[in-house]
């Protein structure tokens, strides 16, 4: 923020910046309503490894 205030970036780097963050949001919103889908969790296997 300081090199932003020193140095203001244009405005198409401004909406950049605050789509990625909304996104992020989004994604965050949508994990604490619905939950972490089963089918993206690892299994453990028998031998302690991870198995897709």
């Amino acid at each position: 923020m300081k090199r932003w205030a020193q140095n203001p970036p244009s405005p198409a780097r401004v909406k950049f910046v605050f789509v990625i963050i909304m996104l992020c949001l989004a994604l965050f919103a949508y994990e604490a309503f619905f939950g972490w889908p089963d089918a993206l969790t690892p299994n453990r296997t028998k031998g302690g490894g991870w198995r897709p």
